[in-house]
């Protein structure tokens, strides 16, 4: 009998403001260093695919922050996906466990609130 085959394990989607450069150059930055090929995948908040694949995230909802949708169907938003994005990437997992810090995760929204607020204007800045 041959070795069993494995089923490869889905990929993350990072769901992102495709409209903004500084939330298009993160997305692409996380994809490039995910731990392995078909990790992690990106779709913009307002395509087709991603309205078809994920009608449960609403364009309001992406628009507002980074949807991460986990294998098991679980959707993680802004600040709450950042621990799950950074597993993900080479050499950056350990910082992670910061998240579980006391306060961590309230500051980490807050901090993440306001960028998610003004990524237009942040993106622009030369």
């Amino acid at each position: 009998m041959g070795p069993a085959l494995t089923r490869p394990t889905p990929p993350a989607v990072l769901v992102y403001d495709g409209e903004c450069a500084m939330c298009r150059a993160s997305a692409l930055w996380v994809m490039r260093l995910a731990l392995r090929g078909g990790a992690l995948e990106i779709l913009p908040c307002r395509s087709e695919p991603r309205r078809a694949r994920f009608p449960q995230i609403s364009d309001s909802a992406c628009m507002e922050a980074m949807q991460l949708v986990l294998p098991d169907g679980r959707v993680l938003a802004g600040a709450d996906a950042v621990p799950e994005l950074l597993r993900r990437i080479r050499g950056l997992g350990w910082l992670a466990t910061l998240f579980a810090l006391p306060g961590a995760r309230p500051l980490a929204r807050r901090f993440y609130a306001w960028v998610a607020r003004n990524r237009m204007r942040l993106s622009c800045r030369r």
